[in-house]
């Protein structure tokens, strides 16, 4: 990023190619739309370029992109004058099971779709923290400054969010299938 930031614009392609994956998924995790996220990880990387010179090598370059994704969503949600919507677990990228077994593999394909139900039916707030530390593996100090609040505060609605989401699954595994 410091060489983009100084005029090589070319190395923005590097960037792309090893950001662009992790940002799909942020956003397809918020949007439930996969062409939308598509054009938001676009967004980002135009703006990246556009603001390039803000850029302080201070921290991690995730923590600065995150913060410009979450703008991005923010700008998406406000402009489209909707909230996010709870994603249809079947949306998402599958990731194919190793195991041997096909009834291990179909136990695990329901827990999966269970847990990406549950995360669903989070509260956005919520599911955008989880998403942040969990799935983009920023640390709390960096997801703490890109939500102007104490270590100790996300940390908190880390541990909360995650309770609510065990709830939520739980609850889900005791309904009877569809």
């Amino acid at each position: 990023m410091i060489a983009v930031r100084a005029g090589e614009i070319d190395k923005l392609g590097e960037l792309f190619e090893r950001h662009h994956g992790p940002l799909y998924g942020f956003f397809v995790r918020h949007t439930g739309d996969r062409t939308t996220s598509e054009d938001l990880v676009q967004l980002v990387f135009y703006r990246i370029l556009k603001y390039r010179h803000t850029y302080r090598d201070e921290g991690r370059f995730s923590a600065w992109i995150y913060h410009l994704a979450r703008k991005v969503t923010a700008d998406h949600f406000r402009r489209n004058s909707i909230a996010p919507i709870a994603a249809d677990p079947d949306d998402f990228h599958a990731v194919p099971d190793q195991a041997p077994h096909a009834d291990e593999h179909a136990v695990a394909a329901d827990d999966t779709a269970r847990l990406h139900a549950a995360l669903a039916a989070l509260d956005p707030a919520q599911r955008e923290l989880l998403v942040l530390a969990r799935f983009q593996r920023l640390k709390y100090e960096e997801i703490a400054r890109l939500f102007d609040i104490s270590i100790g505060a996300v940390k908190v609605r880390v541990h909360r969010a995650l309770k609510d989401l065990r709830d939520i699954y739980f609850k889900l595994s005791r309904e009877p299938a569809a």
